[in-house]
């Protein structure tokens, strides 16, 4: 009898789709998005928390970014796009994860943030 593996895809809940995209890289592996080179400086660029700070991101101007999440070893890198409504973050790996514009803050993977 042949065995058929099933997962379970509920377990892939914001916390884990967050922690999955905020997982760590090397430097050398990130690659610039061709809106780097338009000369363009994007307008959320800067430093965004979490209220408690335990989420972190940094929106480059050079289209990079840089994420953590408290307890956490690593930090994820990678680069970011604008998107319908918001952004489009993407590691080294092609995860993406949306980020939604909401007002002052952004909302991501269950998350606010918010200008530091």
């Amino acid at each position: 009898m042949m065995r058929t593996h099933r997962v379970d895809l509920t377990i892939f809940g914001a916390t884990s789709l967050l922690t999955l995209a905020l997982g760590g890289v090397a430097p050398e592996q990130l690659a610039v998005p061709d809106e780097a080179g338009s000369g363009e400086t994007p307008a959320l660029a800067g430093f965004w928390l979490s209220a408690d700070s335990s989420v972190r991101l940094r929106l480059g101007a050079d289209w990079s970014y840089l994420g953590s999440i408290e307890g956490r070893d690593r930090a994820a890198k990678g680069t970011y796009h604008p998107d319908a409504g918001g952004l489009m973050l993407r590691d080294e790996t092609g995860l993406r994860t949306s980020v939604t514009v909401a007002g002052d803050a952004l909302e991501m993977a269950g998350h606010q943030l918010f200008k530091a």
